[in-house]
Parts: structure tokens; sequence; C-alpha cells
């Protein structure tokens, strides 16, 4: 019955501030994904990325500052929250983090599907970074990961502004800004354990994780994203990832780290892990790590916002065509 009425509820908000649904397959998808602008990534970044928020480490002042900023751009836009009201915080409890860590939350968002309402895509980042050393250096994580944040921002814009226009998503869209993640993807990890929506109606996770910068193998030939996790679970969702990106965007689409001997181990070590270890397909959008990783050097200053733009119109483009195809993705490589 709660659930019942959480939709009825959003359904009512979205009655008195977006159009009566329109075909979605008429929509001018382009115009949405140019919404994401350079300006706008870049005004995010340097208000979320400066010392005002202190580094975002988890559970502190800065982080909490970086919440509140996140809960008013999705005021400001319209766009609800999937708790009601003004809650936009799934709080997670200290004890979680068996103590070592204050109350945290998970910022969240959500737009109801116009057909399929009941399946969820995910969209995700994580918020947090790692605060202020004992010198007194503030980490401001503009890479890592304030550009995952701040693009979530831009692509929430772009399906609220369509569905303004009465192309509402015929799935839903959870935008999911998970905090705890430099500790050990523990704010994913609260999230698959006490989910909001239920994980066997979780479509996919998409999830952004460092997209700001280009790493040492790609000096000279910058136009590349790296996927991971695309083909782990779901043909389905790395054909349409390839067809999306060939369509709109074509960036040279990087798998290096995709492969299961990488010892890196980086599909194990972003939050959309959490996502995949119960069988619901995920892409991981990373641009590598670099000389500012998780040093204080990591300003928003040294990000490349063309290229951001570029790769996050792909996240878009991806999103739009998994939230608005005839069919679920199909998981054919179930764990």
């Amino acid at each position: 019955m709660r659930k019942i009425l959480l939709f009825a509820a959003i359904g009512t908000i979205f009655s008195c501030s977006v159009q009566k649904d329109k075909a979605v397959s008429e929509a001018n998808v382009e115009t949405y994904g140019n919404s994401i602008t350079v300006t706008e990534l870049k005004d995010h970044l340097y208000t979320f990325a400066s010392d005002e928020f202190q580094g975002r480490d988890t559970g502190e002042p800065g982080q909490k500052k970086a919440a509140e900023y996140l809960k008013k751009e999705y005021k400001k836009m319209d766009v609800p929250s999937p708790l009601g009201g003004d809650d936009y915080y799934q709080i997670i409890p200290s004890s979680y983090f068996n103590d070592r860590y204050n109350d945290s939350e998970n910022v969240v968002a959500f737009i109801e599907g116009s057909e399929f309402p009941e399946e969820i895509v995910v969209i995700s980042a994580h918020y947090d970074h790692i605060g202020v050393n004992d010198e007194g250096n503030i980490y401001n994580g503009a890479d890592d990961d304030g550009s995952g944040t701040v693009a979530m921002l831009e692509i929430a814009e772009a399906f609220q502004e369509a569905a303004k226009d009465g192309y509402r998503p015929r799935r839903s869209i959870l935008f999911l800004h998970v905090t705890g993640e430099e500790k050990g993807l523990l704010g994913s990890k609260y999230y698959t354990e006490n989910p909001i929506f239920p994980l066997e109606n979780t479509v996919t996770d998409l999830n952004t994780d460092m997209i700001g910068r280009i790493d040492p193998a790609h000096e000279g030939k910058d136009d590349y994203i790296y996927l991971i996790g695309s083909d782990k679970l779901s043909t389905d969702l790395h054909n349409l990832s390839e067809e999306m990106n060939n369509k709109y965007v074509n960036l040279d689409l990087d798998y290096t780290y995709n492969d299961d001997n990488d010892p890196n181990r980086f599909y194990y070590r972003s939050d959309h892990y959490n996502f995949a270890k119960h069988n619901i397909p995920v892409i991981f959008y990373f641009n590598g790590t670099h000389a500012d990783y998780h040093k204080a050097t990591d300003t928003p200053d040294k990000i490349e916002y063309e290229l951001m733009t570029k790769r996050t119109k792909l996240i878009f483009y991806t999103a739009w065509e998994v939230a608005n195809r005839d069919e679920r993705l199909v998981v054919d490589k179930a764990n």
C-alpha cells in the first residue's frame, strides 16, 4: 500500500508541473541532450568542488553541505524525491558504519515513468570524497567524483525538460547520489540492502565515477571514455550502449579495464558493483586515473569541460534509450 501511495503522490506532483504525456518516440532527443552544456557543468563543479565543501568527507560538515546543494538543485528543477515531500535523503546511521563515521545520507531524486513506472533505471555517482588532511589541505575531488555528480544534475535536467514538454520517460529514473564510496562503496551497499524500490524491478545502474580528465594512456587522443561492465550481465545493454555512441556522440569506447584479468580490478571498485552483485546490468563510465588522483590537486580548473560534456551526453542518450525502449533489458549472463 505504501508504494501505491508513493507513486500516487509523485504522480500528483507531476500533474501540476508537466504537460499531458505524449508519445516519447516523437521527441527530438538531441534537443534535450543539447541542454547539457559546458557552462552549466562548469558552474556546478566550481561550486561543488570548492573549499566550501571541505573535501566532502563522509559524515562531516562538508558532505552535509554537498548533500544540501544537491537537494536544492533538484528542487530548483522541480524533480521530486521518491521519499515524498521535502525528504531527499536516505539516511545511513552511524551504526551501519560500525560507528567509525557519523550519520550520512544518500541523496535521491525521481522521475516517474509514464508506462512502466515500476521499472527503475538507476543513474548513480558518489558525491563524497576524502576531506581534509592533517596539514589542512582540502581534497576537493573535482574529478573524483565531482565530475560524475554534476553530470547527473545535467542529465536530470535534460530528462525533466523533456518531461515538462510532455515526453516523460516510459520507465522511471532514480537519480542516486551515494555517500561513503571512498570508505568502501558503503552508500551503494546500503541502498542495495535497503532499496527504495525492489531490486528485482531495477533495470540497470549507469554509474559515473570520474569523467572530467584525460589519463596518460590517451594524451593526444583524448576523445574517449572507458566503459566497464557493459557486457558482463546483458548483451542488450552492451549493444544499446554502442548504438547510442555511434548515433549521437562518437567517442572512442575503451574496454581495456573491462577485461576480466585487469589487474586494477576497477569493475569491483565503484558503486555499480553493488548492483552487479544482484545481477542488475551496469555500465561504469570512467576516464582512468591521473597524476592528481586522490590528491589535493584534483581541482576544477583541470577539468576538460568540452570532453566531459560529450561524455555526459553519452550517458544521457544511453539512459534515454534504456528508459524508453519497448522491452526491458534482458539479463543473459547472470552470475
